[in-house]
């Protein structure tokens, strides 16, 4: 009977002192402090806006290309005796250089031919001029007639001295020929090719080699429609940066020589052609600039006041957000004027003193009160030119 009377009191025991003990811990333990409410308003960093002038700056890529092509052709006929160690393919020659030499045996012989036929056509003249002298004071003697021209000796004399210029004309065509028998680099010259060699018969006007000129080099770029509008009024003479990118950049001065004055049919844009002088820095320590090279150029367009720089993150659909004087966000509708690297340059939408949103929220909404984490906002023009 007792220990019936256990098996249902038991349960019931251990019940009594899991309540109490349950008691006994919620009336020691430390109370739990209320949790502190969560701060939603989101914090942005801002900067203000102030407009400034801003100086263009044009940049487009081309090839570095020759300014004179040249395919040399001799004007005498011979055998090529010699030429130059330089001329060959790949070949550095300097103006006034001698490429090669035709044998000079004939062309000597011409031109002591014709200091000959010189003196004797001078000898000639000399002759008829005396004898002109004589038949002059004869005919004063002769009264009440008429002497003739023939009787002066007038032509003969006109004939000798067309025969002395004849013989004149003849020596200079000798000694032009002779010269000509040593051809010369007309500029200083990248020698493409050469088709000629030692013991080899040339005849005249054949063509011998092909030759670019080192002295200065052309580069062509086009200019997109978004940039030709801010091109300086005369374009002629402006000076560019010519850059040629690598392991290390190497920057050349150009001089900007023309326009082309034609749109492309294909890409739609106009070409500009700058001057660079020696490319091959022949005279200088800078960095060749070979033919073919593939290089950027840079120069600056027109001067634009009153823009506001502005990086093109923050710029999304032509719109960018503010904080007004009561701490909300505030949608800009802005017109973007021009691009440049990664800035966008504002000419209206906003004005100087405007606060802009450096960091905007994920999901910002009109009218969202934000706090600025900055404490005084900087100047956001000025920013961008310490950056530069």
């Amino acid at each position: 009977m007792f220990k019936r009377s256990i098996k249902w009191i038991l349960p019931f025991a251990i019940l009594g002192v899991a309540a109490g003990g349950f008691m006994l811990v919620e009336q020691t333990a430390p109370e739990i402090e209320d949790q502190k409410q969560v701060d939603t308003v989101p914090r942005v960093k801002t900067q203000i806006l102030k407009a400034e002038n801003h100086q263009v700056q044009i940049s487009s890529f081309g090839e570095v290309v020759p300014l004179e092509r040249t395919a040399l052709s001799t004007q005498v006929s011979g055998e090529v005796t010699s030429w130059h160690p330089n001329f060959v393919a790949g070949g550095v020659v300097k103006r006034g250089e001698i490429l090669f030499t035709i044998e000079k045996d004939n062309y000597q012989a011409a031109v002591l031919q014709a200091q000959a036929q010189l003196a004797q056509a001078q000898a000639a003249l000399i002759e008829e001029r005396a004898k002109a002298k004589v038949a002059e004071r004869q005919a004063k003697k002769i009264k009440d007639t008429q002497v003739s021209d023939l009787y002066l000796r007038i032509p003969q004399v006109l004939s000798a001295e067309a025969s002395v210029k004849s013989a004149q004309a003849a020596l200079r065509r000798a000694n032009r020929d002779l010269a000509n028998c040593e051809v010369e680099a007309p500029y200083d010259a990248l020698v493409v090719s050469r088709s000629i060699g030692v013991g080899q018969y040339i005849t005249s006007g054949a063509q011998v080699a092909e030759l670019n000129n080192i002295e200065s080099a052309e580069v062509m770029v086009p200019i997109a429609g978004f940039d030709a509008p801010f091109l300086p009024d005369n374009i002629v003479g402006v000076k560019a940066d010519v850059i040629s990118k690598g392991r290390t950049n190497s920057v050349r001065d150009g001089v900007i020589m023309r326009d082309l004055g034609v749109v492309d049919s294909a890409t739609r844009m106009a070409n500009l052609v700058i001057r660079i002088k020696d490319p091959y820095a022949l005279t200088t320590d800078a960095k060749p600039l070979p033919f073919g090279s593939y290089v950027e150029v840079v120069f600056n367009g027109k001067q634009i006041p009153n823009l506001f720089k502005v990086p093109q993150e923050l710029v999304t659909d032509e719109r960018v957000w503010v904080v007004d004087q009561e701490d909300k966000l505030v949608p800009k509708s802005v017109h973007v004027l021009r691009e440049e690297q990664a800035n966008f340059f504002i000419d209206s939408g906003v004005k100087t003193g405007d606060e802009l949103v450096l960091t905007v929220p994920e999901f910002p909404q009109i009218g969202m009160s934000v706090i600025r984490s900055n404490s005084n906002s900087e100047v956001l023009v000025n920013q961008g030119e310490a950056s530069e």
